[in-house]
């Protein structure tokens, strides 16, 4: 292929390295009003009244807004596709502040230290009341985080906002506990995942204007254009038709920006005032007031017979939503759905979870989206399983892996038509030489290095509900313009939906010109994210060619007086296979303009029915100072099964950041609050994000499989490649010494404590 599995440079690549004016703060109206948020002190309270006079006064203020301004109609930020399965429990501003941050009033000015100013002079009475913080005591406790009558779930999902459960559900195939009673081998553990910060380099920021036409245009960094459009339009109780979403370059997300977090502040002061607005969130703001990962806690109980073959796995889990229920009852699914499904021969299982509400920051999306916390839990439990065994954890995962076209447990009843797990399983035994460095070996200076293995599987795109669609035009001379809705956030989806086109089209790259998503222009995408760009959008441009090959080919037959039969298109011309004569697509395309009643055009929508997971084997090596408790990665060896790669340079860059990532979750990154509900890890001084020169030495390869209904057999990759770190890391940690740690981060305390504990 001429494109495709090639590594191509992104398109955008030499605007971003020369510093162009590319994103939402470098093209917002300079003559914005600041807006900035009067933020909660307590972490439940009633706003028994709020004085504004004083701060009115401060010269350059525009406006200030309370829970008196703001409709009353209750919303969810979740950028799901509608009817949202998030709750509706939210108001733009609400006299209940539920988390220490909340927001309780609206300030815009002239100038950022007129806005600073009159912030200062506010004055807000508080009733407080105790906080929910324990996510054990949330589920039917007295204290009432959500009290209100008007919270709806539109989808019946177990929630009951009169017993703080945002979700609820129980799964079950076959006995399980019959299944497990029968085994010869049990474990019975218990895993937590603190709550992570996305950390991307652009915090979350809107600039929004009013159009000649009396229309609001939001211009916002986000992966959810068209979910923006209709969020912003339901908070301020005003039809989407009103709202105009455009997307720039968005510098970074990692699901951050799959909520609507700073979007409708500076919208509802611009429909207000009508003059522009922007909200630029601060580095602070947006660890404390933001959508971080959901803390979870899971319950896994594994069974294997005597010959290693896992019978019955059962997972329970306890999720934190916060104060709020954005994409509260979506990601606790994935922590069982996929997690289960690695293990092809169980018998039976069970998967149950209850999501309760608490008064903390609200999670929301992160990369991994559920999957990461489900598979720490899982994947350890299997790792202490073949300890319980004696059994190298490889050799018990060769037993068990889900292989090509099994049946996946617990993931809809669908098939894995294109699985390579088992190779590449056997690619990082190799690249590790894992059988040379199991379980440990003692380096002779105080310290000790183990190794680590993990698998993971996600999904691409979320069957029967992500649609993408796409437009692609011919325009004069010859050059297309490809019309997308999907939104590049440094993944490079630009590029690779470009890429497709080119190889299906037959043409030159530097011939397409991808345009950035506007939901007045663009053709309607779910947006990015569930891993869903490659493989939906893929599908829906590779069907879009198509549909304008032919179109090319029935327009380039009526020019050259033949019959469409008699024609072929090779890319440049449209060609009569009969008599050899020809017309160029540039001519075809300048053509047109003269009379003609077709437009040269074309669009097509893919929805998939199904969600084939890619897979990925993850392998750690830690050292360990013995003395201490210090633990130093040394090497991460990573293979994944993504089907088709589409771009390899693309694909190993994000193989690397989602590995840093994963790597942060499991070694440094924690949120953390104190008895009070305030958010200590406020900034990075607090909340430790790795550095490279913390990941160790990282090593990324592919094991190809092709999948039969991705484009170009491509899968996705987004998000699998933060799944492994956190139980490799464990589980090395636990061969080298002994210490078994089941709550996220692991760090040097809890190794130092843990060995003290083993003596």
């Amino acid at each position: 292929m001429k494109y495709v599995n090639q590594p191509v440079r992104k398109t955008d690549a030499m605007s971003l390295v020369t510093g162009k004016p590319v994103y939402t703060d470098d093209l917002a109206p300079r003559d914005c009003l600041i807006v900035k948020i009067l933020r909660s002190p307590h972490a439940n309270a009633w706003v028994e009244d709020i004085k504004t006079g004083t701060a009115e006064k401060v010269a350059g203020i525009a406006c200030i807004l309370t829970y008196k301004d703001v409709p009353q109609k209750r919303f969810t930020l979740a950028g799901q596709t509608a009817p949202e399965m998030s709750p509706d429990d939210r108001l733009i501003l609400d006299r209940h502040v539920r988390f220490v941050g909340d927001a309780v009033a609206i300030v815009a000015g002239e100038t950022e230290e007129a806005v600073d100013k009159a912030l200062k002079r506010i004055r807000v009475d508080y009733r407080g009341e105790t906080p929910v913080l324990d996510i054990h005591k949330a589920k039917d406790n007295p204290i009432l985080v959500h009290p209100e009558d008007d919270w709806k779930l539109k989808i019946p999902l177990g929630g009951d906002n009169k017993r703080n459960l945002c979700a609820s559900a129980v799964e079950e195939h076959g006995n399980v506990d019959e299944v497990l009673a029968k085994c010869k081998y049990t474990v019975e553990r218990t895993y937590h995942t603190r709550a992570n910060q996305q950390t991307m380099m652009e915090t979350f920021r809107t600039a929004c204007y009013m159009d000649h036409f009396g229309r609001l245009i939001v211009l916002s960094s986000t992966q959810i254009p068209f979910h923006v459009r209709r969020i912003v339009g339901r908070a301020l109780d005003i039809p989407a038709s009103k709202v105009r979403v455009i997307k720039p370059r968005i510098g970074g997300g990692f699901g951050a920006k799959q909520s609507v977090v700073s979007e409708v502040y500076p919208a509802l002061v611009t429909w207000k005032t009508g003059k522009p607005a922007k909200m630029i969130f601060t580095r602070e703001e947006s660890m404390i007031a933001s959508s971080p990962r959901h803390e979870m806690e899971v319950h896994v109980r594994l069974g294997a017979d005597k010959d290693g073959i896992i019978q019955g796995i059962d997972v329970y889990t306890l999720s934190n939503t916060g104060a709020f229920g954005e994409h509260g009852p979506t990601t606790v699914g994935l922590s069982g759905h996929k997690s289960i499904p690695l293990y092809g021969k169980a018998k039976a299982f069970r998967f149950a979870y209850d999501v309760v509400y608490t008064n903390v920051m609200s999670a929301g999306a992160y990369r991994g989206y559920g999957a990461t916390q489900g598979l720490f839990a899982v994947e350890s439990a299997v790792n202490e399983l073949a300890e319980k065994m004696n059994m190298d954890p490889v050799t018990l995962r060769e037993k068990n892996m889900v292989r090509q076209g099994q049946v996946m447990p617990a993931y809809y009843g669908e098939t894995a038509n294109s699985c390579a797990l088992d190779k590449c399983m056997e690619k990082a035994k190799e690249m590790m030489k894992w059988d040379e460095k199991f379980p440990s070996r003692d380096m002779g200076n105080g310290k000790v290095r183990g190794v680590g293995v993990a698998m993971a599987m996600q999904g691409s795109g979320i069957s029967a509900v992500d649609t993408a669609s796409v437009g692609i035009k011919v325009n004069d001379d010859g050059f297309y313009s490809l019309l997308i809705g999907a939104s590049d956030m440094g993944t490079g989806c630009d590029t690779i939906l470009s890429q497709m086109a080119a190889e299906c089209l037959d043409c030159e790259m530097d011939e397409i010109i991808v345009h950035g998503v506007d939901t007045d222009s663009s053709p309607y995408d779910t947006g990015s994210y569930a891993s869903s760009t490659t493989y939906v959008t893929g599908m829906a441009v590779v069907r879009t060619c198509e549909t304008l090959k032919d179109k090319l080919c029935e327009k380039g037959a009526q020019y050259l007086g033949c019959d469409v039969d008699d024609v072929d298109f090779d890319g440049q011309c449209v060609v009569n296979i009969k008599t050899g004569t020809s017309i160029s697509r540039a001519e075809i395309g300048n053509r047109v303009m003269c009379n003609n009643e077709e437009a040269l055009y074309a669009s097509e929508a893919y929805s998939s029915p199904i969600s084939p997971p890619p897979f990925m084997v993850g392998m750690a090596e830690v050292e360990i100072d013995k003395e201490t408790g210090e633990l130093e990665l040394i090497d991460y060896v990573a293979v994944v099964d993504c089907g088709t790669v589409v771009n390899p340079s693309l694909a190993r860059v994000q193989t690397e950041g989602g590995l840093a990532q994963g790597i942060g979750m499991a070694m440094y990154e924690d949120v953390i609050y104190n008895a009070k509900g305030k958010n200590y890890s406020n900034s990075f001084m607090q909340y430790k994000i790795p550095s490279r020169l913390d990941v160790g030495n990282i090593r990324v390869e592919f094991e190809s499989s092709y999948e039969p209904t991705g484009p170009f057999g491509a899968k996705s990759i987004g998000e699998i490649v933060i799944n492994t770190p956190s139980p490799a890391i464990a589980s090395a940690v636990s061969h080298a010494v002994g210490v078994k740690v089941r709550e996220l981060p692991i760090t040097a305390e809890k190794v130092f404590w843990g060995m003290q504990e083993e003596d």
